[in-house]
């Protein structure tokens, strides 16, 4: 036959052809899927993620120096504090340094901290929030001295 096609041979043309043609759009697919899950959604995902840590650090921190009264002989006040359940899938603890909202998470690459603006008579700041609780802000005292205690409602409904 010298190299060509017996006439019966010819009906595998269209066949390859089409397996060709899928191999090539199932290894597509997959350099694809590869290429975005290895590099870009990761790195999306954590700007995200650091963003939504910003943002919530900066309106803990709104809350907490509204919760702050004026000057009272006698103060007691109890606010409430909406914190994203988690962030980029993961629990996380906001803490308190100083005077600066501190937002410590599992992945390294999402931190966030935010200064509290806090008058002087606010003597102490403490506590702590974890995410996926009832957070709330306390701050007791007189006009002299104001302590502002971060805890959750749990806590503050035992306090009676």
């Amino acid at each position: 036959m010298n190299g060509a096609f017996a006439p019966d041979s010819r009906a595998l043309t269209p066949a390859v052809g089409k397996a060709l043609e899928v191999g090539i759009v199932v290894m597509f697919v997959g350099v694809m899927t590869t290429a975005l899950y290895g590099g870009v959604v990761p790195d999306y995902r954590n700007a995200v993620g650091d963003e939504v840590a910003d943002r919530t650090t900066v309106a803990a921190a709104e809350r907490v120096e509204n919760a702050v009264p004026p000057p009272a002989r006698n103060a007691r006040v109890v606010h409430r504090v909406d914190l994203p359940a988690s962030i980029r899938g993961s629990g996380y603890r906001i803490a308190v340094t100083g005077r600066t909202l501190v937002l410590e998470h599992p992945s390294p690459e999402i931190e966030a901290r935010t200064r509290l603006a806090l008058p002087a008579r606010v003597d102490d700041v403490s506590g702590g929030w974890e995410s996926g609780e009832d957070a709330v802000v306390v701050v007791t005292g007189d006009e002299d001295e104001l302590s502002v205690r971060l805890t959750d409602r749990r806590t503050v409904e035992g306090d009676g």
